[in-house]
């Protein structure tokens, strides 16, 4: 998997392109709500590294990068999130398909980062009909220790150098340059 951190600084990333980090009439203006959902979004797929003690087979559709890490997950968890926190949006409404459709990319980017990853068993991104397990071709990051105490070692650091070229720096120019593209969609 990648770290938590990488997970979350792909959230701001494509937060910051989007437009469901736009409110009507302020341009700039998002609540503390937005982001904190957003970053939950991106990195609760791996609350189902728990069944590694509770001993689920990392294999199982509830194992590790299992259903949570699955596009149905991530439709289940966007549509839960703005349901709660969005109530005010009508459903179907423009903002609320925007909200979802946001909420549902950061979900799914973890996903996608995890199959870019050089171990584990791949990916059930069609889970819950059918539990395959994908890889991407290119898989240029360096999978994350499990554990908290691994992290915090000679091999987290081998993952963070590999995530900051992978993810953090295409996920900084693409904040660096998200002023630019909502200019461009004004126009």
């Amino acid at each position: 998997m990648a770290s938590a951190f990488s997970h979350a600084i792909a959230a701001v990333a494509i937060g910051k392109i989007s437009r469901a980090a736009r409110w009507p009439g302020d341009l700039d203006k998002v609540d503390l709500k937005f982001w904190l959902i957003a970053i939950f979004c991106a990195v609760s797929p791996d609350f189902d590294a728990i069944g590694f003690w509770l001993g689920v087979p990392y294999d199982s559709v509830w194992g590790h990068r299992g259903i949570t890490h699955s596009l149905f997950f991530a439709g289940l968890l966007s549509y839960v999130m703005v349901h709660f926190f969005y109530s005010e949006e009508k459903v179907f409404s423009r903002r609320w398909l925007i909200l979802f459709l946001f909420f549902f990319a950061v979900t799914a980017s973890h996903g996608i980062l995890d199959a870019m990853t050089d171990g584990g068993r791949g990916v059930a991104f069609f889970a819950p009909f059918n539990n395959a397990r994908y890889f991407f071709p290119f898989r240029p990051i360096r999978v994350s220790p499990i554990s908290i105490t691994r992290f915090f070692s000679g091999r987290g650091w081998e993952v963070l150098k590999s995530e900051f070229v992978w993810v953090w720096i295409p996920s900084f120019i693409l904040m660096a340059v998200a002023p630019l593209i909502k200019k461009l969609r004004t126009t």
